[in-house]
């Protein structure tokens, strides 16, 4: 595919090195050029420049970098300034105190929800997501409102295209019984996931949407077991995070 000559190479080497370091902790050069596939050479220049700006920085006495706390400003912009994310957060917390489980919102992108906020239950130490991790669409109570949500052939697309990985033992692996899932969902307004991601993480979600009633968000509920099983978790929090959802979709 040809690029347009307003396409800027140099500053998409740039934005896939900060991109990988998503998935490594640190790396050295030859790290950053096979992880993005650019010479050395071109991975020592986008190092540099990246240092200098503050993006990333060098371990002392290291050839190893890791990303600097500056990189943290460019996703609190995206969550300071969005308006979706301000009307969210006073819902989200009525909500918290309503269900007085650990509450989260997540955002849908290609075949993963990226969580933007969250808040904790102090009833057992939850587990560590933070802001900006993502989990599979098709494994999460999250991803199947959002699937729910959307048109039949596009929701259809997705799921085609969207490779389906086992996280846990209760991971659904068939792509028919994940559809079958979403229908339940559709019909719900709700829709659930019971250890498919995390063992001992049960989640219900309803999907925000906006003015033209497409899916743009989800609002969900996450539970431990034994504390909480599948059906009381779909009876006692499917109705109160459609209320959430729908409040937000208002707003």
């Amino acid at each position: 595919m040809s690029l347009s000559p307003l396409f800027i190479q140099s500053l998409e080497k740039g934005l896939l090195v900060l991109e990988a370091f998503a998935q490594h902790e640190s790396m050295n050069l030859q790290e950053m050029s096979r992880t993005v596939g650019i010479s050395t050479s071109s991975a020592q220049r986008v190092a540099y420049t990246l240092e200098q700006l503050g993006y990333i920085t060098r371990q002392a006495g290291s050839k190893r970098y890791r990303l600097g706390i500056k990189a943290m400003s460019l996703g609190y912009s995206y969550l300071a300034k969005e308006r979706l994310f301000r009307s969210a957060h006073a819902i989200l917390h009525r909500l918290h105190q309503e269900c007085g489980e650990s509450v989260n919102f997540s955002v849908p992108d290609g075949g993963d929800m990226v969580f933007v906020m969250r808040l904790h239950t102090f009833k057992h130490v939850p587990i560590y997501m933070p802001i900006g991790a993502r989990i599979p669409i098709t494994a999460s109570a999250s991803g199947r409102a959002v699937l729910a949500s959307l048109p039949a052939d596009e929701a259809g697309r997705l799921l085609e295209h969207t490779p389906i990985v086992r996280h846990t033992p209760r991971t659904t692996m068939d792509v028919n019984r994940v559809r079958q899932i979403i229908d339940t969902a559709r019909e719900e307004g709700f829709a659930y996931a019971d250890e498919e991601f995390f063992a001992g993480d049960v989640n219900v979600a309803a999907a925000v949407l906006n003015e033209d009633h497409y899916p743009v968000a989800a609002v969900n509920i996450s539970v431990p077991k034994p504390r909480w099983d599948v059906a009381r978790a779909r009876h006692e929090l499917g109705p109160m995070v459609v209320r959430a959802a729908r409040a937000i979709s208002a707003g």
